[in-house]
């Protein structure tokens, strides 16, 4: 075996030997929704080997396939296992690319907010001063709004100065930057209340003496102290934002038309619903409840376990 898979049996071997794991274990519904999520991102990682056809290729649908069923269906098409929409496109290939357009999105906003709120939140609370006065006034200027109607807002005017086409081509960046900036006071504001409290304590005063620079301190001594907090917001942060992606989708100032993802399959869909072919709207539908009640309800798993631990004691 080479050194990089004799690293990753021994990482493996300690994770499913570590007590998080064994609380998920224990934790069936936890368990279930991890393999869920699991399953997701591994079929949104494999999506152009998975998919039966590109939902993104206009010319390779028939508009003469528009609206078949189902399979199990009267009327359906073995081509089609989940049936078409109104363009002809195969449903089931293009849930499998809005569920991996939803969670790039979703990690990768997430991931934005994680390093503007961690560094903002370190800043403010540990050097204090004005620093912290500056930066908690403008996370309450943010949070003063609702983050959906920012993103609104802002979605609407760089579509007006972009165009059409050129926004075509950066949607999901300029999603992943809007939803990102969007969220992050939520970080800032509860990392500020834990490093504040971490500060008083010995060993950042040990830290300080051996003349420690102040980034040093927090991100190599504070920083690791204050990571239970910040795990459980990010794990429900990627269903919040996955959730917002597919409303601004579903108000068509999201992801492109030709751009499959959850919410612009259900607009697409609603259109259809009295005419029968509920199957347009219903299964992504289905498909954005599943994801984001597994991502949500794995987050409550992980927010009472790591209480759990927390009460016990940290570990060394």
């Amino acid at each position: 075996m080479s050194p990089f898979e004799v690293s990753s049996h021994k990482l493996w071997r300690r994770y499913r030997r570590s007590q998080v794991m064994a609380h998920l274990k224990a934790h069936r519904a936890a368990f279930v929704c991890a393999i869920v999520l699991l399953l997701a991102i591994i079929t949104a990682l494999l999506a152009p080997w998975l998919a039966p056809y590109n939902p993104g290729d206009l010319s390779a649908h028939d508009i003469m396939d528009a609206e078949l069923p189902p399979i199990w269906q009267a009327g359906g098409d073995s081509r089609f296992w989940l049936g078409t929409d109104g363009l002809g496109r195969d449903l089931l290939s293009s849930l499998i690319y809005g569920l991996r357009t939803s969670l790039a999105v979703g990690f990768c906003a997430v991931l934005l907010q994680l390093v503007l709120g961690v560094s903002l939140g370190l800043a403010a609370g540990y050097l204090g001063g004005w620093t912290d006065r500056v930066l908690m006034r403008l996370a309450d200027l943010q949070l003063a709004f609702s983050s959906l109607m920012l993103a609104i807002l802002a979605l609407a005017i760089v579509q007006a100065a972009m165009g059409a086409a050129s926004y075509s081509i950066w949607a999901p960046w300029i999603l992943v930057l809007v939803l990102g900036l969007a969220e992050w006071p939520q970080y800032a504001r509860t990392l500020r209340a834990s490093v504040m409290a971490e500060k008083q304590k010995d060993y950042v005063a040990a830290a300080e003496l051996l003349g420690f620079g102040d980034w040093r301190i927090m991100l190599r001594h504070i920083l690791p102290n204050t990571l239970s907090p910040l795990l459980i917001i990010s794990t429900l942060q990627v269903a919040h934002v996955i959730l917002a992606e597919a409303a601004l989708s579903f108000l068509g100032i999201g992801m492109p038309y030709y751009t499959p993802s959850l919410g612009g399959q259900m607009r697409d869909g609603f259109e259809y619903m009295l005419s029968g072919s509920w199957w347009i709207a219903l299964l992504p539908g289905l498909t954005l409840v599943l994801l984001l009640l597994a991502i949500n309800l794995l987050g409550d798993w992980l927010r009472d376990t790591l209480d759990i631990q927390h009460q016990d004691g940290p570990s060394l």
